[in-house]
Formats: C-alpha cells, structure tokens, sequence
C-alpha cells in the first residue's frame, strides 16, 4: 500500500467528512487573579478532558499558571467552537468554585471564576502560505 492511504492516528474520519482541526485556546481568570494552585490545575484539566470527550473532542495539551490557562484541543467540525468554549468555561467554574470555594473567596473574584473573553487559534498542518500555494496552483479545466 503506498505512504499516500497508511491509516494517521492524527486525521479523524466521519461518517462524511475527513478532519484534523485543532484549537488553541486560553482562558484567563477574572481581574487576571492568580486563583489556580498546582492541585486546581490537575482538577481542571481533569474537568475539561471530561467535557472535550462529550463533545466528541479531545484534550491533547493542558498547561497552566494561576492566572489563566492554555489547551490544545482537537475537535469534529460538527462542533462550534464557541459552544465548546461556552461549556468548557462554564463547568470548570462551576465545579472548581464548588471544590474550592474558600481559597477561592479568599482571592476575591466574586461569582465569576473565568474572564468573559478568551483566546481561540487554529493550529496544526501546513503554514498558510503553503496552503496559499497549494491553491494557487490548482488547475482550472479549460
């Protein structure tokens, strides 16, 4: 079989569609206040695997410090980004803020754990002036 069909992990399949999105998202915590300890951390990502996976996605990195924190996230194109962020965001507070509600209180960020905005990249496969090239080069039947 040639290299061209050899099955990559890295490349999803539906039922009609071939995908390899990936998002690189961060999330802040409000008045950028360092809330996050090494054990919330783990919990987070703990949590955030957990809603990746209802959504059909996949937690490939987590990584962060007690102000915000940085995911990889590989997920189908029948889901919106933003609807994932929206859960993403709004379960990991809920649940850290149940969890952790005295050290929490103790910093001060009152009912809201996460900053309303975020960070969102799309990442992964060629850099975009090869993709550009790729196009351009397309032949147009005569």
């Amino acid at each position: 079989m040639s290299p061209r069909w050899e099955p990559d992990p890295d490349i999803r399949r539906g039922n009609h569609v071939i995908h390899h999105l990936h998002a690189h998202l961060v999330f802040v915590t409000k008045y950028r206040r360092d809330v996050l300890s090494s054990e919330m951390l783990t919990r987070c990502e703990e949590i955030m695997r957990d809603v990746c996976e209802s959504f059909g996605a996949q937690l490939r990195e987590f990584k962060g410090e007690g102000d915000h924190v940085h995911l990889l996230v590989h997920y189908p194109p029948k889901v919106a980004l933003s609807k994932l962020v929206n859960s993403l965001k709004g379960v990991s507070s809920r649940y850290l803020r149940a969890e952790y509600t005295d050290h929490i209180n103790q910093i001060g960020t009152g009912s809201v754990f996460w900053s309303p905005s975020y960070f969102a990249g799309s990442c992964g496969g060629a850099p975009l002036s090869i993709v550009k090239d790729y196009i351009e080069t397309q032949k147009r039947p005569a």
